[in-house]
């Protein structure tokens, strides 16, 4: 069993080229165990990996990282001809092992073994309990090109499982996994030993953390307990951040009214003295010159005092301030295509019977890698288009929305003008409206679509789909949430609340499809049947 290692960063800087740094003066050891780290695309999630499996070396500063690293190779779906054993490290010493049955002598045979004898039996065996599909004779043997992308995470998963790694990274394990394939690597992480390290937008496996590591403004920060506490703890920091906003403002309304009173006292005092005489010998003069500078001075000071006051005040509520966070919540006004309620839109048609897609009806498919949901949604597209599935699509709209991973945008045409594609007859200002709620405010509205960061696109592609003109009566979201950061999922789920016609989403993500309150779920089986589930 791996021993369970900590990992120490100290002053750690890392930059690239003149940007800005990714991480500063970072100083924090990582907790062992299963570790989920979160942040926004592009917080420096990635660059952390890559420090610990010294694949970056820091700007600046040191981290130490005990004992061996275990990775998953990056560009698996690039070797279509290695086999299971060669994924899983393990060829060398298979290879070795049957050359000593076969007589070998050789010293480097016995080393490349050294006390893994039973490595082929416990590879197969955690082979075919991870990867059902493999549990057959020969599995090891079997050529990744024959293997789908999630029974190749699986296969990597089991690589980290087999060695010897104290420490563990894997980096968006679920993306493109169906169900099956998810709840057997939530199995797997859930028993593991020795230290696992996992970046991922995936709610059900940062649920089976037990610590979350945020990457947020060039820090990091470890917040105790699973996905779901370290949201409590921030929206509780943030509650609390608000509240010391509110008493900070109220300070500095009060330090201003304070100001304003003494100016407008001392203001109607040199009036007040301008005019005023008093009696004395010799005739009328003004009260006594040192008295009054005296007095003069005393009520300056204190004109000074409250404006000092009302600086500090000032200076309060930005410290205040800047302990919240970012309002990163697009609030978009009701979208209504006005379809009547039970009005037919679009028809799945599966081998056993059809599912009717009618007006507000919201709707899930789902189904394992490979039966065709993409497919499905193809014919209904494009019908014409040969489909891998014995289930197909129809409809019976054109004003359709289609939103899927690849967020189809004209890149070389700025984000107004790639909005008003799909909105002609909206008034340029009324859309850099409409976009301010998708936090795309000011002249950001001018820039290419081709610049911007990957959270940017998919506000934008959002926006062109939800402030088409006219509006889609029926929205259709293929694995929206691939490649998506966490606030850009709350995005979506913000933007569809607001959405009033008929959906219809794919998804394996179990949490999206919670949230998006969901009438139906219909899944697609290998033989093009639909079940209502």
């Amino acid at each position: 069993m791996p021993a369970h290692h900590s990992i120490t960063l100290s002053d750690v800087v890392v930059t690239f080229g003149d940007g800005p740094p990714v991480l500063e003066d970072v100083t924090c050891t990582l907790p062992t165990g299963r570790v989920g780290v979160v942040g926004r695309n592009g917080a420096g999630k990635s660059s952390l990996l890559r420090l610990i499996t010294s694949e970056l070396s820091p700007t600046s500063g040191s981290i130490d990282v005990p004992g061996e690293v275990g990775t998953v190779p990056q560009d698996l779906l690039q070797r279509p001809d290695e086999t299971v054993a060669e994924i899983l490290g393990v060829d060398a010493i298979c290879r070795a092992i049957r050359a000593i049955a076969g007589g070998s002598t050789e010293g480097a045979d016995y080393d490349a073994v050294g006390s893994d004898w039973d490595i082929e039996a416990r590879a197969t065996a955690l082979v075919a309990r991870r990867v059902p599909s493999l549990a057959v004779a020969n599995a090891l043997d079997r050529r990744a090109a024959t293997l789908s992308g999630g029974e190749l995470m699986l296969v990597a998963l089991a690589r980290l499982e087999l060695s010897r790694a104290a420490i563990s990274v894997m980096d968006e394990p679920t993306n493109n996994l169906d169900a099956g394939a998810r709840k057997r690597l939530y199995d797997a992480v859930e028993g593991w030993n020795g230290t696992l390290l996992i970046v991922s937008h995936d709610v059900e496996l940062l649920r089976r953390m037990e610590t979350i590591v945020e990457v947020h403004g060039g820090q990091l920060r470890v917040f105790g307990g699973n996905y779901d506490l370290y949201l409590e703890q921030v929206a509780g920091e943030q509650e609390a951040a608000h509240h010391t906003v509110r008493s900070a403002e109220d300070k500095l309304r009060a330090e201003k009214r304070d100001r304003d009173h003494m100016q407008k006292a001392m203001a109607s005092r040199a009036r007040q003295n301008r005019s005023t005489f008093t009696r004395v010998a010799g005739g009328p003069r003004l009260s006594d010159p040192t008295a009054k500078r005296s007095a003069e001075a005393r009520r300056a000071g204190e004109v000074k005092g409250a404006a000092q006051r009302v600086q500090a005040a000032k200076g309060q509520v930005a410290e205040a301030e800047s302990a919240l966070r970012d309002d990163d919540h697009i609030r978009v006004d009701i979208i209504d295509p006005h379809t009547a309620a039970g009005r037919r839109l679009a028809e799945l048609v599966g081998t056993n019977q059809g599912i009717q897609i009618t007006g507000g009806k919201r709707w899930g498919l789902v189904g394992d890698n490979g039966v065709g949901k993409t497919s499905l949604l193809r014919s209904m597209l494009q019908p014409g288009e040969p489909s891998r599935s014995p289930a197909h699509g129809e409809l019976f709209t054109s004003r359709v929305g289609y939103l899927d991973q690849n967020l189809m945008l004209d890149d070389d045409a700025t984000i107004l003008d790639n909005v008003r594609q799909s909105a002609p007859t909206r008034l340029p200002h009324d859309i850099r409206a409409q976009l301010a709620r998708f936090l795309v405010r000011g002249d950001m509205v001018e820039r290419f679509v081709g610049d911007l960061s990957g959270g940017e696109r998919f506000r934008v592609a959002l926006a062109r789909i939800l402030l088409a003109h006219p509006v889609p009566e029926l929205l259709i979201l293929d694995e929206p949430t691939n490649n998506l950061d966490l606030a850009s999922i709350d995005q979506l789920v913000d933007g569809v609340q607001a959405y009033r016609g008929a959906l219809l989403v794919v998804s394996h993500d179990v949490d999206l499809l919670e949230r998006l309150v969901l009438d139906e779920v219909v899944r697609l089986g290998a033989d093009g049947s639909l079940h209502v589930t």
